[in-house]
């Protein structure tokens, strides 16, 4: 989302989204974007296409486009399928604490998809401290999916959501969860139907389109719209005769019509109406022809469940465990940085049982101070120990901390500008080149900033990294995976599949064997490059005597007094499109997409 939206316009007016997504690809998840929402979406997978990634073909990377996803005008963008940071109901539940951080105020919400099973995974969502569960049908956002998908994948919210209102209530949880539906809902008969399986709010996708003027051409990925909505296109945008009264209209008529259902049923709010399954009459429905021998006994089941778990509706908030953050102690202590930004230092011992450190001060630097947060090192704290998961995730410019130490998974998670460094502590005999320092999922969709790291890294080191500059001095499998942009020097090895899927930046990577091409990385996507550029060697230089600077790594300092003969030793690796781009922003003239280009 736009910046410029977070904040009320000259006139009063305020664009701000309420509701924002956290999808696989990470695209502009920032901290400021973070602290702005009022609800935070985890997209688990959407309706239409379960389980799959999503692709902005390059000629629709406009430049506006490619600032508000902190990505490189016209060089394609690539959705992982899954969110590289979540691969058990754990890691899913460490989001949500790491997102609930970002922003103490927002609720956390996760969408999943109506299909067998999904009260299971619910009953995890509601473990790991979700405020919010959504079910979302297979028959909604349909504009721009695989036909396959939208024949073949996803269910009825009614299944879904049945199901997952069951579970919740025989397993004692649902009391703890908000559950909401979607997917082609339209009526106000829709809503009452849903409400009375199990949910007490309701997304309105397509017929919010309709009341804005969609008239359904189904072209939202051509960028063709005929009505100015799916398109970036000026002209097309030009018809464009939606009015906000139009959709206040719509759903003022959804809510009479409601009422009325409402008072037929003898429920006087949506509160008693929840889970009232026996209000439902299926007779009608079974007798038909073309219905003759459906079973709705599964759907329309009531669990009998004890008195003291019975819960049906939400009737409590989660415990997050907020009240006991360290952060709270670090928030104290920059006072005069945050409310002054007078520059503070401070040492901080830390524990591994910490988790999310760093990011609930952050979120005050992003919520006070937006994208440009401090100045650089306002607030500078020197921490020693073992820093737990998910350490300064969405980290805020003007944060720099220093770690003597190791950390665990998911460092630097989203870093949005601030600065991290890492080395073993002091006394250590070990040499930190050849031993891992922090854990997997390293900068995981970071936007901006800077990362120092002696010693290697885990797996999925940098995976849609989008503007941060990281040294390390080895990596595990699948690093530089789906990157868009930023600059990363790796100066020891790497594990398989480096660079998969990766359309934008540069890495700088130190091959000493000569056998990265071969068994290392994934040249699908990528060319290897020498340093034959001036300006490539003296950024790679500039950053390895940073790495120095910060973390007084031995393996940098050999690597600059022998500088005159290392470029030869290292590889670039260049993305194709990225390559590509650069020229074409360099000669607009010579853009040849598949679309119309634009200044």
């Amino acid at each position: 989302e736009d910046p410029d939206r977070y904040h009320p316009d000259e006139n009063g007016d305020w664009r701000n989204s309420a509701i924002k997504q956290v999808a696989s690809g990470r695209f502009g998840v920032t901290g400021a974007y973070l602290a702005s929402a009022s609800d935070l979406q985890i997209k688990m997978a959407q309706g239409a296409k379960p389980g799959e990634g999503g692709q902005l073909p390059a000629f629709k990377v406009y430049p506006w486009i490619a600032k508000t996803r902190h990505s490189t005008p016209y060089v394609g963008l690539i959705s992982p399928p899954p969110h590289h940071d979540i691969y058990s109901i754990e890691d899913l539940a460490q989001l949500i604490h790491d997102l609930k951080n970002a922003n103490p105020r927002a609720r956390i919400n996760v969408k999943l998809v109506s299909e067998v099973g999904v009260g299971t995974v619910a009953a995890g969502v509601a473990k790991g401290k979700a405020d919010l569960i959504l079910i979302s049908g297979e028959s909604g956002g349909t504009g721009a999916s695989p036909q396959t998908s939208i024949r073949h994948a996803g269910l009825p919210w009614e299944l879904g959501l049945a199901e997952t209102q069951q579970t919740l209530v025989i397993n004692g949880l649902r009391s703890r969860v908000v559950l909401e539906c979607d997917g082609q809902l339209k009526t106000a008969r829709d809503v009452a139907i849903a409400c009375l399986l199990g949910a007490e709010e309701f997304g309105f996708g397509t017929i919010s389109l309709v009341a804005l003027g969609c008239v359904m051409m189904r072209v939202c990925h051509l960028n063709t719209c005929p009505v100015g909505i799916a398109t970036q296109d000026p002209e097309l945008r030009k018809k464009f005769a939606g009015r906000p009264e139009h959709l206040i209209c719509l759903m003022r008529f959804i809510a009479e019509d409601l009422r009325k259902i409402m008072a037929d049923l003898g429920f006087r709010s949506i509160a008693e109406m929840v889970g009232k399954v026996d209000r439902l009459n299926v007779d009608k429905a079974v007798v038909h022809w073309k219905a003759a021998g459906l079973d709705f006994s599964q759907i329309l089941a009531k669990p009998e469940t004890p008195e003291l778990i019975a819960g049906t509706c939400f009737l409590e908030n989660q415990d997050h465990g907020l009240e006991a953050a360290l952060d709270h102690q670090l928030i104290d202590t920059c006072r005069p940085a945050l409310e002054h930004c007078e520059p503070v230092e401070f040492n901080l011992p830390i524990r591994n049982v910490q988790r999310t450190v760093g990011t609930m001060l952050s979120s005050e630097i992003s919520r006070r101070y937006g994208l440009q947060g401090l100045p650089a090192d306002t607030i500078v704290i020197h921490a020693t120990g073992s820093a737990g998961q998910s350490f300064c995730a969405f980290g805020a410019p003007g944060l720099t901390v220093h770690i003597r130490g190791d950390a665990n998974d998911y460092f630097a998670k989203g870093l949005s500008g601030a600065r991290l460094t890492i080395q073993p502590p002091e006394g250590s005999k070990f040499k930190a080149e050849e031993n891992i320092i922090i854990g997997n999922v390293a900068l995981y969709g970071a936007t901006s900033g800077e990362a120092f790291i002696r010693g290697i890294a885990g797996e999925r080191f940098c995976v849609r990294n989008s503007g941060a500059r990281a040294v390390v001095e080895g990596v595990g499998d699948h690093g530089c995976e789906y990157m868009t942009g930023g600059r990363v020097a790796v100066l020891g090895p790497t594990g398989r599949n480096f660079g998969a899927g990766m359309s934008g930046g540069i890495a700088y990577v130190l091959d000493a064997a000569g056998d990265f091409a071969r068994y290392g990385c994934n040249t699908e996507m990528v060319d290897l490059e020498k340093l034959d550029s001036p300006d490539d060697r003296a950024e790679l230089q500039a950053m390895i005597a940073d790495h120095h600077r910060y973390t007084g790594s031995k393996l940098a300092a050999h690597i600059l007094d022998n500088w005159q003969d290392m470029p030869d030793k290292f590889v670039k690796v260049m993305p194709v499109e990225y390559k590509k781009a650069l020229q074409q922003i360099e000669d607009p003239e010579s853009f040849s997409g598949g679309g119309k280009p634009f200044p």
